[in-house]
């Protein structure tokens, strides 16, 4: 059937790739990876030649001088000619390496002539992407099941590599990464793609990079940023410039359709409907899915005295984290007023937890007038 070849040519290639990947680099898809690319690959002849040539010298050494073959050792001092030799060959080495390498780091950093400029922000664990062109922007997080990352389901084929929202950008054009991070330390890298840039707090890196072919390219971040560092994982979807486009209109209505109304009175059921969403993914990799935390870690939800007791003290330290364990990260920077709302309901209204109780998005919006004040 034409569908079943279809599905086997598409498995026989991703094995493939899949084997050229697992003894070289995965196949650049812009001229900085190639740039990159040919780099590593004149690096490998030259360090190989210069491998071969010492262990020839060496070689023929050892066998032609062997005590056996009735040699003896001999004394020597400083030969001005060899040293003079052996400066002047490893210096050439340098500059031959030095030139292509110096122009790498400078294509790297040209950022000038950008067609489209994009703000990464790392937290753990998951990537903000906005697009400062068109003023909207969205959450990435990890896609793979929870049953999958537990062993209890088979691991998929892109296995901590799928995300819900991947970035979406237009092939043949430049563009501009702004790369910052929100709590610690992240690194954003696609090796297809030749990106890999540390994300700081408290500073703005910028990268760019030009796509040469629709596909997927799949990253991860490269920074150890916590215990949950290997689940956070990067998806750049890489579309023709009228698919680009296509997606970018649908993007900006479902973004002015979805803009919440901060005076809009909810309903416990649909908050509830909400926050789950919202609690799937952020709070799950601490708290857990049946909301009994990780002992010695993270606290529980289930059972919690902050959960079921003062609403006031359950919207603080959700928007604004907790000194007495820094690991709760403050909230307010991340999700909007309904959103923070939504999970607050649903962490009081679920598992053993049922206090009927609920928050509006206008009393998240208080707290934080507050909180400013």
């Amino acid at each position: 059937m034409p569908g079943s070849t279809a599905a086997s040519s598409l498995f026989v290639s991703t094995a493939i790739e899949a084997q050229v990947a697992a003894i070289n680099l995965q196949a650049p898809a812009t001229s900085l990876a190639r740039l990159e690319y040919d780099l590593h690959s004149m690096l490998l002849l030259v360090t190989g030649g210069i491998f071969l040539l010492v262990l020839a010298v060496m070689l023929y050494a050892i066998v032609r001088h062997r005590k056996s073959a009735g040699h003896a050792a001999k004394l020597f001092h400083e030969n001005t000619t060899v040293e003079i030799i052996w400066t002047i060959i490893p210096l050439l080495i340098l500059l031959l390496i030095a030139w292509p390498a110096t122009q790498a780091v400078l294509n790297q950093k040209s950022t000038r002539g950008e067609e489209l400029t994009i703000k990464i922000t790392g937290y753990q664990w998951k990537w903000r992407y906005d697009y400062l062109d068109d003023n909207f922007g969205f959450m990435s997080h990890l896609a793979t099941p929870a049953a999958a990352i537990a062993g209890t389901v088979a691991k998929p084929l892109n296995y901590l590599l799928e995300v819900d929202e991947p970035l979406v950008v237009p092939t043949g054009r430049k563009v501009r990464l702004l790369l910052t991070a929100n709590d610690v330390i992240h690194s954003w890298w696609v090796p297809q793609l030749g990106i890999k840039q540390d994300a700081i707090p408290g500073f703005l890196r910028d990268a760019w990079f030009m796509v040469d072919r629709p596909g997927i390219y799949r990253g991860q971040c490269s920074e150890l940023c916590g215990k949950d560092h290997g689940f956070m994982p990067i998806v750049v979807d890489a579309r023709s410039p009228e698919d680009y486009e296509h997606w970018r209109a649908a993007r900006l209505k479902q973004a002015a359709a979805s803009a919440d109304d901060p005076t809009r009175v909810w309903t416990l059921a649909a908050l509830r409907e909400r926050g789950e969403k919202v609690y799937g993914q952020n709070c799950i990799p601490c708290h857990q899915a049946n909301g009994r935390g990780i002992p010695g870690s993270f606290p529980a939800l289930d059972g919690s005295p902050v959960v079921n007791g003062d609403k006031a003290g359950h919207i603080n330290i959700v928007l604004n984290g907790s000194q007495k364990n820094p690991a709760m990260q403050a909230w307010g920077k991340q999700l909007s007023d309904t959103d923070i709302a939504a999970v607050i309901s649903y962490e009081r209204n679920a598992w053993g937890n049922h206090t009927g109780q609920l928050v509006q998005p206008a009393e998240i919006r208080a707290a934080r007038t507050g909180a400013a004040s």
